[in-house]
């Protein structure tokens, strides 16, 4: 069983301005980082133990002034304000040396305010509910989020690092682009968007709509509109644990890849397609992205609850058969057209290597490809022959390349990714740097595969040797067809292979 990690205490700031024609603030998180690189956030981090020290007036919950402190302190930190009473009395340079000094952990953000006379005041603040990070993710954090206006005669800066920009606008704009695939945002920083584009007033309460059953089990991540995401706990590999079923379109729906042979797993993918069907909406069928276990392990299941049809490629198909049943073939660049505004029309690639049949999806209006097991969020893809093929899988990695818009990917295992393209191309940089390393083993003696895996893979665990072994094998494969290794040494080297 799957130990969840335990939630860090977060903070996070909605900075608002212009009460006539509200805009917020929001950040681009750098494409560097490893949690949400890429996303649209609010200013905001984890919570000090010293943010505990800090005096916050009009609070006597001592819990509730430390995460009101960590909100305040991080918003200095990160675009430069600061909310407090006191601060009309600093100038603009006061503050950016006191921003400077605070980041170079020259002094605490408590003696930094007690030094300048300044304090922090509850009443300027707006509690908003709080969110914590599903218990799939690898990185969790039980985040509090507090709204402020934005003090008068202070604006934001952002110092490239963590942070790559920000900007203010309209939360209505926010949600265009978000619905036209042109950022990717968390599912709280969605609900605060859609609760402020409703008006400024009431705002928090409007974001309690969310029921706190829906914000404990996530029960509906909308990743963008249109798309909606439910991991589920599956026997996979490692360091995976779950796999991602996506359900894509507005009246009409398709679900993809409904992976968990899990009872628990299932019911709560029965809840979300129930709950999207009591909204009027349509499941037309299953489609499934390739045969391995890990991604069809709750699809008689879910055909059978809901009476849905299930497909996949031909070639799943005959890889299933007498295992599960394929009503429908899907051919290559055949496109799928599902209905409801603004209208989903996803494109099916056949795209072999990790398996015979893989089918990956590239919905055309926003750029977003589903990628199944072509492509990861979290660990590597195992090309393990005879299913697996390294020269068909790297073809397929080029074939996305030549795709019009690429704006995200979505992985079945792991997190969205938002820089498509760069991913992509550091997959096959990848692939290419380890055969390179597999030419040069052999040229320095390796003659069986598990010596080309302790010369070439010193960067993975040795329990892993034996996944090492098969994508080895696939190399040796590719560079036999190719014409660069002579089939009678293939053979010599593979004799010993024990898979």
């Amino acid at each position: 069983m799957h130990k969840p990690v335990t939630p860090k205490d977060a903070a996070a700031m909605i900075l608002l301005r212009q009460p006539q024609d509200p805009r917020v603030f929001w950040v681009r998180r750098s494409l560097k980082l490893s949690f949400m690189a890429g996303y649209h956030a609010f200013p905001g981090g984890q919570r000090d133990a010293e943010d505990f020290q800090v005096r916050v007036l009009n609070c006597a919950d001592s819990e509730a002034a430390a995460r009101a402190a960590c909100a305040v302190r991080e918003l200095f930190e990160e675009t430069g304000v600061l909310v407090a009473r006191g601060v009309e009395r600093l100038s603009v340079e006061q503050r950016m040396a006191l921003r400077r000094e605070l980041s170079e952990r020259r002094i605490s953000f408590g003696a930094l305010l007690e030094r300048e006379n300044l304090v922090l005041d509850y009443q300027l603040l707006t509690p908003a509910p709080r969110w914590v990070t599903p218990p799939f993710a690898p990185r969790r954090y039980n985040t509090w989020f507090f709204a402020a206006w934005l003090p008068e005669g202070q604006e934001c800066a952002i110092i490239p690092g963590e942070l790559e920009s920000g900007e203010w606008i309209r939360p209505r704009e926010a949600l265009k682009r978000w619905q036209d695939g042109e950022c990717l945002i968390a599912t709280p920083i969605l609900h605060v968007m859609q609760a402020l584009a409703e008006g400024v007033t009431g705002f928090a309460e409007r974001m309690e709509r969310v029921s706190q059953e829906e914000r404990d089990e996530h029960l509906r991540i909308e990743l963008r509109q249109g798309f909606f995401t439910c991991p589920l706990r599956t026997p996979t590999l490692p360091p995976a644990t779950h796999t991602n079923c996506y359900i894509v379109g507005g009246e009409e729906l398709v679900v993809i890849d409904p992976a968990s042979p899990y009872e628990e797993e299932q019911l709560k993918l029965d809840k979300l397609i129930a709950s999207l069907r009591a909204e009027g909406r349509h499941v037309r069928e299953i489609i499934v992205t390739h045969l391995h276990a890990d991604h069809i392990g709750g699809v008689q299941h879910l055909a059978a609850t809901f009476s849905l049809p299930v497909a996949a490629h031909r070639l799943t198909a005959e890889a299933l058969s007498g295992q599960l049943r394929v009503e429908r073939l899907i051919e290559d660049e055949e496109v799928i057209t599902l209905g409801g505004a603004p209208g989903w029309r996803l494109r099916a690639l056949w795209t072999p290597g990790h398996a015979r049949g893989h089918l990956c999806f590239y919905e055309e209006r926003t750029g977003t490809l589903i990628t199944g097991d072509l492509i990861a969020g979290i660990g590597t893809i195992v090309i393990a022959p005879p299913e697996g093929n390294m020269l068909d899988y790297l073809a397929s990695l080029r074939r996305l390349l030549s795709l019009p818009r690429l704006t995200a990917l979505f992985p079945a295992h792991g997190p969205a990714l938002i820089d498509a393209r760069g991913k992509i191309e550091e997959y096959i940089a990848h692939r290419l740097e380890r055969e390179a390393q597999i030419i040069r083993a052999l040229t320095n003696g390796a003659r069986t595969i598990p010596e080309i895996v302790k010369a070439v893979y010193t960067d993975v665990p040795e329990a892993m040797h034996q996944l090492a072994a098969q994508s080895v094998l696939a190399h040796l494969e590719k560079l036999t067809s190719e014409g660069r290794l002579h089939p009678a040494e293939f053979r010599l080297i593979t004799r010993s292979l024990q898979l």
